[in-house]
């Protein structure tokens, strides 16, 4: 039996984030310390396992209670459905004719929950390509970003942007550009300018990750895109300047200028501090991590953040004070091992 197997990592947004929902530059980073991973192989029906996260039997009323609080109402179980639909969609759009083998078709992930890691995409683009594999389809790389985010956005209606799911499909580090100008279509699907930044070294960021539960991604995002459509003028000046922080982010990591990607990283975080309130607990996470020394701002939407350090000493001092308030500091794998 053929076993088809894919593995998608986490992501951190480096620079830029979040103009890539408002037409923005940005600057991702993989994770690879994180990852889901979708098995995909011949069956008798089309079968979807449940994974830990798709629990349909608790202790007590107060154990549901809890794991709904943690995890929504659904695991992966949802995403991996809405992929299946829309797979088949796109073959149909294409005149594509599929064999009619079935299959079963399960996931795991280690992703960190609701801390802006990028979990669900990464079950959704394990899937498809498990798909593309499974049916022999070709779609262009340059559309699956696009393709996963009408996933999440049409068909679960979660606020999202491309960022997430460009550096998921291309990996490693990569700049983006989404103005409009840059917008071309390929079967119906959005493409922008995805540009790799094959660094000789990677540069000195850590990663911390809120140990207990945050904000849900939808939470910050619903709110900042209202008072964008309704033209305030703080957000829209907002988005303009993150998006020009991300092309100079370009260039000090082409020239190997951590002190410049340090302070932008910086400027990046303050941006955003003045055009949403922020709960306490995410904000503390920044400002002690700058009290040690290093740059600091969100990886995503909050629960995580992403910084600049210099030297072991000071990397140190962000594990011992960054675990005083529940956070976990690692350094994160960009490329992966030659």
């Amino acid at each position: 039996m053929d076993i088809i197997r894919k593995r998608i990592y986490a992501r951190a947004g480096l620079l830029g984030n979040p103009s890539d929902g408002y037409h923005g530059k940005t600057i991702a980073i993989s994770v690879r310390n994180y990852w889901s991973e979708v098995v995909l192989y011949e069956w008798d029906e089309v079968e979807i396992v449940l994974a830990q996260n798709d629990r349909a039997r608790f202790r007590s009323i107060h154990d549901l209670a809890n794991d709904v609080q943690l995890h929504g109402y659904y695991g992966g179980i949802r995403l991996i459905k809405a992929t299946i639909k829309r797979f088949v969609e796109y073959c149909q759009a294409q005149g594509l004719t599929l064999h009619k083998r079935n299959f079963s078709v399960r996931y795991e992930t280690n992703i960190p929950r609701q801390v802006g890691l990028a979990g669900s995409s990464s079950i959704i683009i394990a899937t498809l390509r498990c798909l593309l594999d499974y049916y022999d389809v070709e779609m262009p790389l340059e559309i699956q970003p696009s393709f996963a985010l009408s996933i999440e956005v049409d068909e679960l209606g979660i606020a999202a942007g491309l960022q997430d799911r460009v550096i998921q499909c291309y990996e490693n580090i990569v700049f983006m550009d989404f103005d409009r100008s840059q917008e071309r279509t390929i079967h119906g699907l959005a493409s922008y300018a995805y540009e790799a930044l094959p660094l000789t070294t990677q540069p000195p960021l850590y990663l911390a990750i809120h140990t207990a539960l945050s904000e849900p991604t939808e939470t910050f995002h619903n709110d900042l895109r209202g008072r964008f459509l309704r033209g305030e003028q703080a957000v829209i000046n907002a988005m303009q300047h993150f998006a020009e922080l991300a092309a100079a982010g370009r260039d000090a990591l082409r020239n190997g200028d951590t002190a410049r990607l340090g302070a932008l990283i910086d400027e990046n975080f303050d941006t955003r501090l003045k055009i949403v309130r922020l709960p306490d607990w995410q904000t503390q996470m920044v400002m002690t991590a700058r009290r040690c020394g290093a740059s600091a701002k969100f990886a995503g939407s909050g629960g995580a953040i992403i910084g600049t350090y210099d030297g072991e000493d000071m990397f140190e001092q962000l594990r011992t004070e960054l675990a005083r308030i529940g956070s976990q500091v690692i350094k994160p794998r960009i490329y992966a091992p030659t």
